[in-house]
């Protein structure tokens, strides 16, 4: 038991050091690369998939089959560019001429039965915090600046879920889309549990593949607690605040049954929103029965109305090249090796600070 103490006692020490290193690394690239690159902002890089999907086609083309066939096979394309760049002038000349009452200005209007329906890719790789918000959000605003309803956003999402505020920014930049009018579809490979599946919840079509993690409707809270080794070296611990539950739970402060309580309350209110956020976007499912904190596979969740088909984004892309014009959009910041480090530092300072100095702050799906 002693030595459970000593080790108890000699974690908190690392702990404290780790963090106080992390902290004095992080503040210090975080100064440099303030001063050096000021207001930089990242850019939009847009990837034309049809493009895309054809050159790995070609490449496999031009391995396998013989030369008379290649000819045959390129003289074929010629022609299906020529009749496309036909038709895409004649739409060009069809185009309306109409004026805006607003600037009273001509303006060009093109049927949208006239073009192509365009497919806009975006990605998602969530973790704890979901900072891969900060690019969406962005994304967002770059596909809404130009997309209609008669167009389409797929999102290939994949993340286990982590901090309640966190990823409800995140689902509320993909309720942006739902209030655009354009239909989002989500594509699940992997895992979508947690916080990712309230994500996934809005999709208008929400497609997982067979294996895919699915589900973990669930809220909880978690900390270590030293306060007894504490006081068994007889270390006083003190922590001063106004309100009544401004501090429910700490690491080294001693929890009470009503600070306890208090906790659990809020865990189950954030529960109860979280399962009407799902019975809101997917009224199919019978909440109860999957708001359990459960998991299931992708085939699985089909059975209780949790997703809606079973195929792998792959599919859908490579089906969607073939009739529409697909494009990936992707938001990026340049980073400097200063930046990098300065980024892991704070989020490892990040982390760290969130479960010990703000406990209740630090409150996850799962």
């Amino acid at each position: 038991m002693e030595y459970i103490i000593e080790y108890g006692v000699f974690l908190a020490k690392v702990v404290t050091i780790v963090v106080s290193i992390v902290f004095i690394l992080g503040v210090a690239f975080s100064n440099s690369n303030r001063r050096e690159k000021g207001g930089k902002k990242g850019v939009i890089r847009v990837s034309y998939l049809n493009e895309y999907y054809e050159n790995l086609s070609d490449s496999l083309k031009i391995a396998v089959l013989d030369k008379p066939t290649l000819k045959l096979l390129e003289k074929a394309e010629k022609k299906k560019a020529k009749d496309e760049e036909k038709k895409s002038k004649k739409r060009a000349k069809n185009n309306a001429k109409t004026l805006d009452p607003k600037t009273s200005k001509e303006t060009i209007i093109t049927p949208e039965d006239e073009r192509k329906k365009r497919v806009f890719v975006l990605n998602f790789e969530g973790d704890v915090g979901a900072e891969s918000v900060s690019s969406l959000r962005e994304e967002i605003t770059t596909v809404l600046s130009l997309a209609d309803e008669s167009d389409e956003i797929v999102l290939r999402l994949e993340s286990p879920g982590g901090m309640v505020h966190a990823y409800g920014l995140a689902s509320s930049q993909l309720l942006r889309i739902r209030n655009a009018g354009i239909p989002l579809t989500i594509c699940v490979d992997k895992v979508a549990a947690s916080g990712g599946y309230m994500m996934a919840c809005l999709a208008d079509r929400l497609i997982a593949a067979p294996f895919a993690i699915i589900g973990s409707i669930g809220v909880l809270v978690q900390l270590p607690n030293f306060s007894r080794v504490l006081q068994n070296y007889d270390v006083d611990y003190e922590i001063i605040s106004a309100g009544e539950y401004k501090r429910t739970l700490t690491t080294f402060g001693e929890i009470t049954e009503k600070g306890r309580e208090k906790v659990k309350e809020e865990v189950e209110t954030i529960h109860d929103v979280f399962k009407k956020w799902v019975k809101e976007y997917r009224p199919a499912v019978e909440i109860d029965k999957i708001a359990t904190g459960e998991t299931w596979l992708g085939s699985q969740a089909k059975d209780r109305y949790m997703v809606d088909d079973i195929r792998t984004s792959d599919e859908i892309l490579v089906e969607a090249v073939k009739e529409h014009d697909v494009y990936e959009v992707e938001y990026e910041i340049p980073k400097s090796i200063q930046d990098k480090l300065a980024g892991a530092f704070h989020g490892a300072f990040n982390k760290i600070s969130s479960s010990l100095i703000f406990p209740n702050k630090n409150t996850n799906f799962q």
